[in-house]
């Protein structure tokens, strides 16, 4: 079916990376909805065109390059309804998948794939907002001009489902951005004890280290050099000097 179409909004419909818009032309409407598709956790992108004319709504169809005919809003309604329920499941999905992630990091049950499945949900979801934040603000430009001819209630009802999609999507993105920061402190505090613990060992062996270095010099004059038990008062002169050491760690790891 040939329309009469402005050669930009005819490259804007065709052009299936356009962000979603609606524009008002002389006698004549044109709404574009890039919306999220959600299969097996990979989200591809459907852009929807239609034109409407005449209180009746044309879908673009890609396959054909040309417009066939919907029917009338009702119809349009039932379209979108049916895509945006899918696009609410799924993030429901999402949600479920991050509430898992946050059972196993309060149990501490954390393993390698965290970072990973965080940061692909996290690519996910934005993108996700993304494209429900261009697609809300087209659809409440397209009720706006057609408040007197369309079904108030459902598609009310319809815009609502938007805004829910919209907020999961952006609830999801705050949930991980907490859950990377529990992440992060649960990783800065191992991080921690294992420098605690090379602190500790090195301090131990540091006094050691030091008479080792002082009776391995290659000079004259080193005491106990000629005592038959040098080995021995040596060992003790070790043990004397880590005393006051350990003795200042149990008081610190008391503290």
């Amino acid at each position: 079916m040939k329309f009469n179409i402005n050669e930009y909004l005819k490259h804007d419909i065709e052009n299936v990376n356009h962000p979603s818009d609606f524009e008002v032309a002389k006698d004549y409407s044109v709404l574009i909805l890039r919306l999220p598709y959600i299969k097996n956790d990979k989200v591809e992108v459907f852009s929807y065109g239609f034109l409407i004319k005449d209180k009746k709504v044309y879908y673009y169809k890609r396959d054909k390059k040309d417009f066939e005919l919907l029917g009338g809003f009702n119809e349009l309604h039932n379209f979108l309804d049916i895509r945006i329920d899918k696009i609410l499941a799924k993030l429901n999905k999402f949600h479920m998948q991050i509430a898992t992630m946050e059972d196993d990091l309060y149990e501490d049950n954390i393993d390698k794939s965290f970072a990973n499945e965080w940061l692909r949900l996290k690519k996910d979801l934005v993108f996700i907002e993304r494209l429900l934040g261009h697609a809300l603000i087209a659809f409440e430009r397209f009720l706006k001009c057609y408040k007197e001819d369309v079904d108030n209630f459902a598609f009310k009802d319809l815009e609502e489902h938007f805004n829910r999609a919209f907020r999961f999507s952006k609830n999801a993105i705050e949930k991980l951005d907490y859950l990377y920061e529990f992440f992060r402190a649960k990783q800065d505090e191992k991080m921690n004890k294992i420098m605690f613990v090379l602190t500790l060992i090195s301090g131990i062996f540091l006094p050691l280290t030091l008479i080792t270095g002082f009776f391995g010099m290659n000079t004259g004059g080193l005491p106990l050099v000629n005592d038959p038990n040098g080995t021995i008062k040596a060992v003790v002169i070790g043990i004397i000097l880590e005393i006051p050491f350990v003795v200042w760690l149990y008081k610190m790891m008391k503290s």
